[in-house]
């Protein structure tokens, strides 16, 4: 009798300890790709003034900034689901935009050195700098859950704590080339 109530209290023991860790790790997670959204949309609302300073020395540039504020808006929309993939499209096409903006302010002496310009630079810098070490964080947490999801004993512990695998922060095909930019 004492055996089987010693039985009992370590499998709920072991139960209750599987399920926290399971949980706690999912939570980490999500925390992570919160992260990663809050700097998706820092950098998505810098924009508009890179923009705005942009435009009054390249108002002939409509094109460019037309697909600036096209990816700002889908990064805004792609922030606002848990969808990782387009997540990742969506900061891929905004970076692109971004790297086409930059080429064509550097066809504006004046531009390059205006005060505005200059920060709003810099705060893009250090937002993909932040952005960089989200993705690493959310890289590290979804690593750390998906090892724990495909490990014994944790796994049998996936569907009480209601944990599955989650997919990685993937640049999408073809971002480790920069784009060319032709005036």
């Amino acid at each position: 009798m004492l055996i089987a109530i010693i039985v009992v209290v370590v499998v709920l023991v072991l139960l209750v300890v599987g399920f926290n860790r399971l949980r706690r790790s999912d939570v980490s997670a999500q925390e992570a790709l919160g992260g990663m959204d809050v700097q998706l949309t820092r950098r998505a609302d810098l924009v508009p003034n890179l923009v705005e300073t942009v435009k009054g020395y390249a108002a002939h540039e409509r094109q460019v900034l037309d697909e600036v504020t096209r990816a700002r808006s889908a990064v805004a929309a792609a922030a606002a689901r848990a969808d990782v993939p387009a997540k990742a499209a969506a900061d891929a096409e905004l970076q692109q935009s971004l790297f086409r903006l930059n080429a064509t302010a550097e066809a504006y002496p004046d531009l390059k050195a205006n005060q505005n310009f200059l920060r709003l630079q810099q705060q893009l810098a250090e937002t993909e700098t932040q952005l960089a070490f989200a993705r690493t964080y959310y890289n590290d947490a979804v690593a750390s859950l998906n090892k724990l999801v495909a490990t014994v004993p944790w796994m049998f512990f996936t569907g009480i704590a209601g944990v599955e695998a989650r997919q990685f922060y993937q640049a999408p095909a073809g971002q480790e080339q920069a784009p060319t930019v032709q005036f």
